[in-house]
């Protein structure tokens, strides 16, 4: 019997369990998921007889080891900066591991240790890392085994609410984690194009808005995303005059959040003093001088040049930022506070379904004639549990796992799915679940 260690019970994960439950007679494996809510790690489990809910603490050192020793498999479904314990420990024990997160820099200088060792860490083979990095790498692959030159190339994702299900004027709701949304972006982003460098500072990046074209969907924004230069080298495109990745929204979305990035209200790098006894209206107006005359929103709307009347000035007081209510947080940040309204406004209904989108623009030379091949992925999701974000994380992850534990993938070392061994059978297996991309070509 084989052992899986699932670290994480939250919103990514119910497809990831449901595969691996699924699959474990078949395969003879014991499942634990462990959480710091058992609770949260037994409803996902669903009282499956080869499933084990436990509750879990990363920090306790020996639970930790104890867990991690006895697992043949190790998965990380826990926040990004929490992964470190995770992949020390597995070193420690030479246990494979498997993540959707980004490639940290502390775990990639782990690279020689593991490979040294004879131990996988798959990190970013979720969605976005991970089914961008699987699709782009095949048709990049297939190009240049055609004869082709990449000249340049554009990723860019989004999770957003079903069309059937946006109701809400910012034509979004959370479907993961609300604080990384939240903090999406702090970091800048930098890209290349056209052989100049780009360094987009955060106060910016909601300013630098592209439009894109969904086939059956319409048009979206989309806003640049991390450090797009690092995967030059892992494309094996180190000479590309452009490369781009991009977060995807509805058109206006950028707009509007700009407002509250200029405001401040996302900031995570302090506390607000009696912030529980502030209102939410107390809360926006901290951010601006003080006038005898203005009403909060006047002032709101003269600081960032904008008609009290304009659509961006009705989606924040729909999202009911100008209300009297009280915010009830103790010691919160600004972003904690934001988060928590929003969280009470772009929740998913019962009854809602997400929808995932993707899109790869490579643009290169095949015998003297430039083209462009568009490839796009729309994924909607189940209900509000199953997930489309919950799939296109989950399952790339657990169809992994069935390919490290099944030796079909026998790689070592700290990597990332871009290589042909990884990324053709989990994509020939994601297609099965209708995550599979639509590709069209023209010349330029």
């Amino acid at each position: 019997m084989k052992k899986i260690l699932v670290l994480g019970a939250g919103l990514s994960t119910p497809s990831l369990i449901n595969y691996l439950l699924e699959h474990s007679v078949e395969h003879d494996w014991k499942i634990t998921v462990g959480d710091i809510s058992q609770q949260m790690a037994k409803d996902k489990i669903k009282g499956h007889q080869n499933g084990i809910a436990i509750s879990f603490d990363v920090f306790d050192d020996a639970q930790r080891s104890e867990y991690v020793k006895d697992a043949d498999l190790v998965i990380s479904m826990l926040p990004a900066r929490l992964h470190y314990l995770i992949v020390n420990t597995c070193l420690k024990f030479k246990k494979n591991m498997v993540t959707a997160s980004y490639n940290s820099k502390d775990a990639v200088e782990l690279n020689q240790q593991a490979k040294e060792s004879g131990t996988l860490i798959l990190n970013e083979i979720g969605l976005d890392p991970g089914i961008d990095h699987m699709s782009a790498m095949k048709v990049i692959n297939e190009i240049k085994k055609a004869g082709g030159k990449l000249t340049g190339f554009t990723s860019s994702t989004g999770g957003l609410v079903a069309p059937k299900y946006d109701n809400n004027p910012w034509n979004y709701k959370f479907t993961w984690n609300p604080r990384n949304v939240v903090l999406a972006g702090q970091s800048g982003a930098q890209y290349i194009s056209n052989g100049l460098y780009k360094q987009i500072p955060y106060h910016k990046l909601f300013e630098r808005v592209s439009r894109i074209n969904l086939n059956g969907y319409g048009e979206f924004e989309v806003y640049p995303n991390r450090d797009s230069l690092s995967y030059r080298t892992a494309y094996g495109l180190d000479e590309i005059p452009s490369m781009f990745r991009g977060t995807i929204r509805r058109p206006g979305f950028s707009r509007s959040w700009n407002i509250l990035v200029q405001l401040g209200a996302t900031d995570d790098t302090y506390v607000i003093e009696n912030s529980e006894n502030l209102t939410y209206r107390d809360f926006i107006n901290s951010f601006l001088s003080y006038d005898r005359i203005l009403s909060v929103e006047e002032k709101l709307a003269k600081y960032v040049g904008l008609n009290e009347d304009s659509i961006e000035m009705y989606k924040l007081r729909w999202l009911g930022l100008f209300e009297n209510d009280k915010i009830g947080l103790k010691n919160a940040t600004p972003a904690q506070i934001l988060q928590k309204k929003l969280e009470e406004k772009w929740g998913l209904d019962p009854d809602d379904r997400d929808m995932i989108v993707m899109q790869h623009e490579f643009k290169y030379e095949m015998n003297g004639v430039a083209k462009m091949l568009t490839s796009s992925l729309a994924v909607e999701g189940k209900n509000n549990v199953e997930t489309a974000m919950a799939m296109t994380v989950g399952l790339p992850v657990a169809i992994a796992c069935k390919l490290i534990l099944t030796n079909k993938i026998n790689v070592t070392g700290v990597v990332i799915p871009t290589t042909k061994e990884i990324y053709e059978p989990v994509l020939n297996e994601l297609s099965e679940y209708g995550i599979k991309f639509i590709d069209r070509e023209i010349d330029l």
